[in-house]
């Protein structure tokens, strides 16, 4: 028996490493309502995932999980090194483990990417973890300045953003595609950030061409869902429909 269980362990703890879930903190439909702040310091979400997306306390620019690292992409349009006792009042991370791999033949603007990675996927009512690594053109990604109490819907908040622009760079595309059965939990469809080759500069992306890169996807079958237990996730309104806001604030 005590071998037995000791297999199972085993056959567990490899699943679990081959299949990670999708750790997800609090809820998209929070961040819209103007829920700024998280308890979960990047430490902790650290130990959740080392690939994925989010953003930071008070609003405060864009998170971006590659390889292990955290970087804080901010308004001013740079990237740092986030701090372990940084907070999130939203994230999604997890073990980036690829099981697909394309390479696209043409040049393809983002909408039409989208869709182009849509036809190669199997199953649209899963989730998927995708890194990109390649050549882009007329690139724009945005950040937005931390934000003061009272917090302002983010809808409200979004018109001003700071946005950069770069003609042609290369770098490293971090996404998310969610199902649309996710709304409210998650951005139904794609959610992209970006980080330069450098790792200096970078946002969540509003627009650019993929010229070539390798594209790697990770098929994601469970989440891992952690809810906030503080007043300002408590009181947050989760009760409207926010799809137009999400359209708005994603910048489709």
């Amino acid at each position: 028996m005590l071998v037995a269980l000791v297999i199972l362990i085993a056959e567990c703890q490899a699943t679990a490493q081959t299949n990670p879930p999708l750790y997800i903190y609090s809820t998209i439909d929070a961040l819209l309502a103007g829920t700024y702040d998280g308890d979960l310091t990047i430490r902790e979400l650290g130990a959740k995932g080392n690939f994925g997306i989010g953003t930071y306390n008070r609003l405060d620019g864009e998170l971006l999980a590659l390889d292990g690292v955290f970087y804080h992409a901010l308004a001013n349009g740079s990237v740092v090194v986030a701090g372990p006792q940084e907070k999130t009042p939203l994230a999604y991370v997890t073990w980036f483990h690829p099981t697909q791999s394309f390479s696209p033949e043409n040049s393809l603007p983002l909408p039409e990417f989208d869709k182009w990675l849509d036809a190669h996927l199997k199953n649209l009512n899963l989730f998927y973890a995708i890194r990109i690594d390649g050549t882009f053109r007329d690139v724009s990604v945005r950040a937005i300045e931390p934000q003061s109490k009272p917090y302002k819907e983010l809808a409200s908040i979004v018109k001003t953003q700071s946005i950069h622009d770069y003609p042609t760079t290369r770098g490293t595309l971090i996404g998310l595609r969610s199902p649309a059965f996710s709304n409210g939990i998650s951005v139904p469809g794609y959610h992209w950030h970006y980080l330069t080759d450098d790792h200096l500069h970078g946002g969540h992306v509003l627009k650019l061409i993929l010229i070539k890169g390798n594209v790697r996807v990770e098929t994601i079958s469970a989440i891992d869902l952690q809810l906030p237990k503080n007043d300002a996730f408590a009181n947050a309104d989760q009760t409207k429909d926010r799809t137009s806001e999400i359209k708005l604030v994603e910048g489709k």
